[in-house]
């Protein structure tokens, strides 16, 4: 029998979302986390769940927090190299920081090296897992299922469609790009614990035959998901309807090529309309609500409260480069600020369930991520609640006055955390951290 290890410490994850029950969590402050071959085979309070093994190896995190990895749904780790660039909206940004830096790609090379770079950074943030964008070269996707898989990761990517309204260097034909996506679904796809992402940029950059290849594609493959970017720009949208001026609304460019299904990913997602919102929740979309790169770029404060009403499926996701960190910590700080603007301030389980087991349903995975269940794969974190002078003073007041709860833990970190408070990240129980 293949050897067990046992983590002591707080353990904690969810089993249903918040919006539904209180109750919706487990959380064992003196708990256990049993791991055999990868997979999660036992949790619970510790004395009872030590009692039912007898050879393991114990690992102690006593006094730090176990939960699921981070899933961040919406991420474009060709532009790791130019976040934090200065005083663009949307198109300028995508023009002057973005396509360039996208072009490098082109090298393989630089494309290993980066998609390296990449996952390491993803690991030093406590991220297990995610969906991310790659350029419309073919090498880079290759490279990054490549790195992905050598630590067994679970990997959501997709070469980049792209047919107009880019440079030259960046850009494919309908027909190539469909070619392309397809040798990469092929080769890619179920490999392990990859999954393919059919992902056409946004309408401005694809033309209406491109995007109808995209929804051929997914049809033809209906286990590959699809991302693209939806409403994040004002600018943005009345571009996109003068391209597409037989579509009433922005939504319905994608609709017609058969691109809204209960797999498919849209980034922010900012402006919608009311019909548009509702056909989303219809459909079982996905948004990816990406709140530092909103306010650094000027677009807009996502509607959490209108999503939840409508029943809208919605993540947290960084959106690096133009977001703003790696951490789905300073993410979930971020979000509560912009739902506090709009009058909605969102609690630290909800926020903490979009990219957790949240997420894990959202992309179809939670049989595999997301929770603790027994034989979901072992990617957990472990979070230290005070790395910083300030966050310790924070903890001993709160001890001091008996208000050291879980929430007030959850919530400190949200809002004052960031990576230097993920002590480990295992995936498929080994540490990469």
């Amino acid at each position: 029998m293949s050897e067990l290890t046992l983590y002591k410490g707080e353990v904690f994850d969810f089993i249903d979302s918040p919006l539904n029950r209180k109750d919706a969590y487990r959380y064992f402050p003196d708990g256990a986390l049993v791991v055999q071959d990868g997979k999660i085979i036992d949790c619970g309070p510790f004395k009872e769940v030590k009692g039912r093994y007898t050879d393991y190896e114990q690992v102690d995190y006593s006094g730090k927090l176990l939960m699921p990895g981070f899933i961040d749904s919406h991420i474009h780790y060709p532009q790791a190299e130019i976040i934090g660039m200065y005083g663009k909206q949307l198109l300028d940004w995508l023009d002057d920081y973005t396509f360039p830096a996208e072009q490098g790609f082109a090298l393989s090379e630089h494309a290993d090296r980066m998609a390296r770079s990449f996952i390491e950074e993803l690991f030093r943030n406590g991220t297990t897992a995610c969906m991310a964008y790659a350029t419309v070269h073919p090498a880079s996707v290759t490279a990054l299922f490549s790195v992905a898989s050598e630590y067994n990761m679970c990997m959501l990517t997709g070469k980049v469609l792209m047919d107009r309204n880019a440079p030259a260097g960046l850009t494919d034909t309908a027909e190539q790009g469909e070619s392309e996506s397809r040798s990469l679904i092929e080769t890619w796809h179920g490999k392990g614990r990859n999954r393919y992402v059919i992902t056409p940029r946004f309408a401005i950059s694809c033309s209406t035959e491109q995007l109808i290849a995209a929804g051929r594609l997914h049809e033809q493959y209906p286990g590959t998901y699809i991302q693209t970017h939806l409403s994040e720009n004002k600018d943005e949208i009345n571009s996109t309807l003068s391209l597409y001026p037989d579509c009433q609304d922005y939504l319905e460019v994608y609709e017609r090529a058969g691109l809204v299904t209960d797999r498919s990913v849209f980034g922010h997602c900012i402006h919608l309309s009311d019909s548009e919102c509702r056909r989303l929740a219809e459909a079982g979309s996905v948004i990816a609500h990406c709140p530092t790169s909103n306010l650094f770029l000027g677009s807009g404060l996502f509607d959490m409260l209108q999503a939840n009403r409508v029943g809208m499926q919605t993540v947290l996701a960084t959106d690096v480069g133009a977001g703003t960190s790696f951490s789905l910590l300073r993410t979930m700080g971020e979000a509560y600020k912009v739902q506090q603007l709009n009058g909605y301030p969102m609690s630290v389980f909800e926020s903490l369930y979009k990219c957790t087991l949240g997420a894990a349903k959202a992309l179809h995975l939670d049989d595999e991520i997301g929770c603790f269940g027994k034989g979901r794969k072992a990617d957990f974190i472990v979070i230290d609640y005070a790395v910083t002078p300030s966050q310790q003073v924070r903890m001993d007041y709160l001890k001091h006055h008996e208000k050291w709860t879980l929430e007030n833990k959850l919530f400190g970190l949200q809002t004052i955390g960031d990576d230097r408070n993920i002590l480990a990240t295992y995936i498929v129980g080994r540490r990469m951290k």
